[in-house]
C-alpha cells in the first residue's frame, strides 16, 4: 500500500509504485489517499473526492495499480495501523507498506507504531539527506527486521512544490499525468481563487 494525501498526485508518486513493483517482486500497489493526515496540520484545499480522483486519472492505465478508498470512508484521522488492520481482515495478504524515509524517520510519533511489522513489511524510500544508517536509527528497532530499502532516483519533485507552481501560474503539466493536468485545469484546482 502507498499511502499519501496526494494533493495532487504527481509522476513520482507513479514511479516510486513502479520501482517498488520492479525491486520487491509485488503483485499490486494499492494507493490509498489519505483523508487527514494526523501529522499535518493544515489540511487540503482540495477535497478528499478530487484527490481520489485523480489517483484514479493517474493509475488508470497501470496493470499492477489499484486504489482504496478504504481512509477516505472513515471518519477521523487516518492512521497506518488502522488501515492495514482492516485490509488484513478485508483482504488477507502480504502487505508491504510503502513510505519516504522522511516520513519513516517520524514513525515514533504514529499511533502503535510497534504493531506495524505485525501487519506489513515496511518498505522505505531512501530520500536524500537521509541513508539507511541514519534512517534505521529513527525507525524503533523491533521494526528492524521488517524494513526493506528501495532504491529511487531522488527527486526534487514534491506536492507542495507542484501546487506552488500552479498557484503562481506556472505550467506543471510536465509533472504529472496528463488526465490529472486535465483535470485540475478543468476545475481550477490550486488557483489562487479555485472553484
Amino acid at each position: 500500500m502507498l499511502g499519501g494525501t496526494f494533493d495532487p498526485p504527481h509522476l513520482t508518486h507513479l514511479a516510486v509504485a513502479k520501482a517498488a513493483i520492479e525491486q520487491l517482486g509485488l503483485d499490486e500497489v494499492i494507493f490509498i489517499p489519505t483523508a487527514q493526515n494526523p501529522l499535518k496540520k493544515t489540511h487540503s484545499k482540495v477535497s478528499a473526492k478530487r484527490r481520489f480522483q485523480m489517483v484514479k486519472l493517474m493509475i488508470a492505465d497501470e496493470p499492477n495499480m489499484s486504489i482504496s478508498d478504504v481512509e477516505l470512508s472513515r471518519p477521523g484521522p487516518s492512521y497506518a495501523v488502522d488501515t492495514l488492520q482492516e485490509l488484513q481482515f478485508a483482504r488477507p495478504a502480504e502487505y508491504w507498506f510503502i513510505l519516504g524515509s522522511d516520513a519513516a524517520i517520524t514513525l515514533p510519533e504514529w499511533k502503535h507504531p510497534e504493531k506495524l511489522g505485525k501487519l506489513a513489511r515496511l518498505a522505505v524510500v531512501l530520500r536524500p539527506p537521509q541513508d539507511e544508517g541514519l534512517t534505521l536509527r529513527y525507525i524503533p528497532e523491533l521494526l528492524h527486521p521488517y524494513v526493506d530499502f528501495i532504491k529511487f532516483h531522488p527527486s526534487m519533485i514534491s506536492s507542495t512544490i507542484v501546487r506552488d507552481n500552479i498557484e503562481r501560474g506556472r505550467d506543471e503539466s510536465h509533472h504529472v499525468d496528463p488526465a490529472v493536468w486535465q483535470f485540475i485545469q478543468t476545475h481550477e484546482l490550486y488557483a489562487r481563487t479555485q472553484k
